[in-house]
């Protein structure tokens, strides 16, 4: 990637809904060169897709959950089933395979606390494997980024 596709990058993440021409004049391209970079970004998949951007409470996912799972055996096959079984609940955002003392980090939402206790007894402490749960409330978002750092994306 050089300078230019940082730039086009950049100002996706700022606005996915840019034209094409718009997107080339804040580039420093022609519409043409400017569409021919972001088809080569898609395929190479650095651009890997577009969506709006929802506010969680206004939709009623009012409580971000953040559950550590340690999981009864470390092995691949352990973690191929959980990452299979996770796939199908909708609440979680967010999963990480971690280091440390707990083996997987999960962001979930939830309309409430009773919502988040149906999700646990009903569809986490279902799958398999889990050999403990510990589950941390976020009080209120300080910060949000969805853009990524981008080194040099203003040359």
């Amino acid at each position: 990637m050089d300078g230019i596709d940082r730039r086009i990058v950049a100002a996706l993440q700022e606005d996915g809904r840019a034209t094409i021409t718009g997107l080339a004049e804040r580039v420093g391209l022609s519409p043409t060169p400017c569409a021919r970079r972001v088809e080569r970004l898609q395929a190479e998949g650095v651009i890997t897709g577009y969506g709006a951007r929802v506010d969680a409470a206004k939709l009623g996912l009012g409580v971000s959950i953040f559950v550590s799972v340690e999981l009864s055996r470390q092995d691949r096959a352990a973690i191929d089933q959980f990452e299979r079984a996770i796939q199908g609940c909708d609440e979680v955002m967010e999963c990480y395979l971690m280091t440390g003392s707990r083996d997987i980090l999960l962001r979930v939402v939830a309309a409430d606390l009773p919502a988040f206790d149906a999700f646990l007894e009903n569809q986490l402490m279902q799958v398999p494997g889990i050999r403990n749960l510990r589950s941390n409330f976020a009080l209120r978002t300080i910060t949000r980024r969805n853009a990524l750092p981008l080194p040099d994306a203003t040359r």
